[in-house]
């Protein structure tokens, strides 16, 4: 399996796919994180879903990992494209018949892969997290927000949290991807799916029917990286994501090991 991991994170380290995840990424972090700081004196809203997010209380321990939390859901968007079309592009192609040539076990293949995926999803979330705070640090005196709190125990605690919560939020993104990716064995197809189903479908469920919004995937994804709220607490995504992505998972897993590798 070791193999198979140091193959695909060749694979992951392409230029047309690394210098373009980097840049979505480190651009999208930017462009939030900005709005958050350049808007914060302007009493407008300035955080998720039109919050007013004040210079008091950027100043505190959690202005220095807001503009990292802000962005989470992008950022497990991307992984959910990179992981859709990493795992079924090797249907599209016809590659995956040629690693079974050099690796019989089908299980080997798909968790090497996936951990291959994660080591690229950690590298995301640390740059997301560099972009997130170095932008916040340069912006701060132009907002007004004073950043001695931002060096205390207290903030490095929130930070190293925050860090594992976006981190979990994006591999269970990136999960959901691998799956629909293993399940259409078509990038297109899954990607679509994936991102319709996330950006539109559970925007105007939860909207509409507010009590939905606890069983909805993306919805519970992206609230571990939130930390909880006041409608959905932290443990019941953790724990209704794991049981998503558990089934999800064990189906596909299945599925790649009986069905036919052409697509």
């Amino acid at each position: 399996m070791f193999n198979v991991t140091r193959a695909e994170l060749r694979k992951l380290r392409r230029p047309t796919l690394l210098i373009s995840t980097i840049l979505v990424v480190a651009a999208l972090t930017a462009l939030f994180t900005s709005i958050v700081f350049l808007r914060a004196n302007s009493g407008q809203g300035n955080g998720q879903r039109g919050e007013v997010i004040s210079p008091e209380v950027l100043s505190q321990a959690t202005g220095l990992i807001y503009g990292f939390k802000i962005v989470s859901f992008f950022l497990g968007i991307t992984a959910l494209c990179v992981f859709a079309s990493q795992t079924a592009q090797e249907y599209t192609l016809g590659t995956l018949r040629n690693l079974l040539v050099r690796q019989p076990s089908r299980m080997k293949i798909l968790f090497g892969k996936y951990l291959s995926m994660i080591i690229f999803a950690i590298a995301l979330v640390f740059l997301d997290a560099v972009v997130a705070i170095g932008v916040s640090y340069g912006l701060a005196p132009h907002a007004k927000v004073t950043t001695t709190a931002w060096f205390t125990a207290t903030a490095l605690s929130l930070l190293g949290r925050t860090f594992v919560n976006v981190l979990l939020t994006t591999l269970a993104f990136g999960t959901l991807g691998m799956i629909l990716g293993l399940l259409f064995r078509s990038p297109i197809s899954a990607i679509a799916t994936g991102v319709i189903w996330s950006l539109i479908l559970e925007t105007i469920l939860g909207g509409v029917i507010s009590s939905t919004q606890k069983w909805l995937p993306g919805q519970n994804f992206d609230n571990i990286a939130q930390g909880g709220s006041d409608t959905v607490s932290y443990q019941w995504s953790l724990g209704i994501s794991a049981l998503y992505l558990s089934i999800g998972f064990g189906i596909v897993a299945v599925l790649f090991k009986r069905r036919d590798v052409a697509n």
